[in-house]
């Protein structure tokens, strides 16, 4: 083999991350070898995020509208070529009578995601959506883009595929659709096949279970017990528990836990995102009541099993849709809703990935990430079809500048010398909620009843 065929195959790969949040995908690229030259996001706090945790990365804090492919390539300083661009764009997916669905201004933002695939001229591309565009009239928008792409010069892998964390080492039941693309000539890659029988389920020939709950969180210390953590959400600890073979790897305890990717300087005794939630006692009462594996009837939470796996975290809406945040399920053993730190666990982030200090974002930043184990599985793919040997890293990089874990928007906007996008609702809805003493005494009567 000569040297030239050598270094080609041994190169790191260029990726761009389009509607990168806090980098659920970017971290699965670069563990899977790739180089993420950019990423973009249009959500400030979002931003800072992903440029504290990928300090190599070029942030780009705009919307997919208002780039070209030429100006990610200057920001990045890409000068060659452009491996793989992903990312999961936003979109309704309504099928309208006698209109094409990809027209729908409600839908322009898959169009951009094409037309920047196409201005950067990558090899690849990965759409990652929500899997109801398989179904019902929802197809007619995955039928129209699969025409977009291949207008554009792109073969597509079909049928598409609906992916399951649970069956890529992820302990949480999650499942996204995905869409595989190669440029004419280029060998279009496989969707990954599962590498873990979910947890609780009998195990398929040829596979080991996949981490449980219990897995996933049994060596973190017990939130509760910091006081520190009522007011920050970080606090240094020995109280770490005896990890398994899973938790080694989120604690990056041994070298293969970084996979390809770039080893970061951190502090490991630090017990990070963990800020305390307060429950009423009434609450807690109702959390103890709950079997593990179940949904506590008042609050509507999904305790977890510690047997099994957790049910799909979600996050919420955002400030300018009322602020609502997505119901985080019930520790198994404690009478209490999981940190953002034991969110991560159970969504495959490594302890050393850090989010927004407060419960709110934190937790927005995990619902909206692909699990970084899934996009490391795909992103495996696009490698092999590449025909690249991807190479471990050695040398380890520092962190971001700690201030970006807590800036408010205002703050984050001003960061990136953008304007702060709008915060507030339109109108309270007008309704009144029951208090804590209220609801109780209602579930007790319907229970004496």
């Amino acid at each position: 083999m000569s040297a030239e065929i050598c270094d080609r195959n041994h190169r790191r790969p260029v990726g761009i991350d389009l509607f990168a949040g806090a980098g659920g995908m970017s971290l699965g690229f670069e563990q899977a070898g790739f180089h993420v030259a950019a990423a973009v996001e249009i959500d400030p706090i979002h931003a800072c995020i992903h440029h504290f945790n990928f300090p190599h990365c070029a942030v780009i804090p705009k919307s997919v509208k208002e780039v070209t492919g030429d100006e990610i390539r200057s920001i990045a300083g890409i000068s060659g070529k452009v491996d793989v661009v992903f990312g999961g764009a936003p979109c309704q997916g309504f099928s309208m009578i006698g209109k094409r669905v990809l027209d729908d201004p409600r839908n322009s933002l898959v169009k951009d995601f094409v037309r920047i695939v196409t201005e950067l001229d990558a090899d690849y591309f990965v759409f990652e959506n929500v899997k109801g565009l398989t179904v019902g009239t929802h197809r007619k928008f995955l039928e129209e883009l699969i025409e977009a792409f291949e207008s554009h010069g792109y073969n597509i892998r079909l049928p598409w595929s609906v992916l399951n964390a649970a069956s890529y080492g992820v302990p949480q039941d999650r499942k996204r659709l995905f869409l595989l693309g190669a440029k004419n000539g280029c060998q279009v890659p496989y969707y990954p096949s599962p590498t873990t029988t979910r947890a609780e389920r009998h195990p398929e020939v040829r596979l080991n279970h996949g981490p449980t709950c219990r897995d996933a969180l049994d060596d973190l210390p017990d939130a509760d017990r910091f006081r520190t953590l009522q007011g920050d959400d970080e606090v240094s600890t020995r109280a770490w528990g005896e990890p398994s073979p899973y938790a080694r790897e989120m604690r990056c305890l041994d070298q293969s836990s970084w996979h390809f990717g770039l080893p970061r300087l951190w502090n490991p005794g630090l017990l990070t995102s963990s800020a305390r939630t307060i429950h009423s006692e009434i609450s807690r009462l109702r959390f103890t009541q709950t079997e593990p594996g179940t949904v506590e009837p008042i609050s509507r939470f999904f305790k977890l099993s510690p047997t099994g796996v957790s049910n799909t975290l979600r996050a919420g809406t955002d400030a300018a849709r009322g602020a609502f945040t997505s119901p985080r399920p019930i520790h198994y053993r404690h009478d209490r809703c999981v940190t953002v730190r034991e969110m991560a666990r159970l969504h495959g982030f490594p302890d050393w990935f850090r989010f927004h200090r407060t419960k709110w974002h934190g937790a927005r930043q995990i619902g909206n990430a692909v699990p970084p184990p899934l996009a490391r599985a795909v992103a495996s793919s696009i490698i092999e079809a590449l025909g690249i040997t991807p190479q471990c890293e050695s040398i380890p990089v520092p962190l971001g500048d700690p201030a970006l874990l807590s800036m408010e928007m205002s703050h984050a906007a001003a960061f990136w010398g953008v304007d702060s996008p709008i915060q507030k609702r339109d109108r309270k809805s007008g309704a009144k909620k029951r208090s804590q003493i209220e609801t109780e005494a209602a579930r007790l009567s319907g229970i004496a009843i």
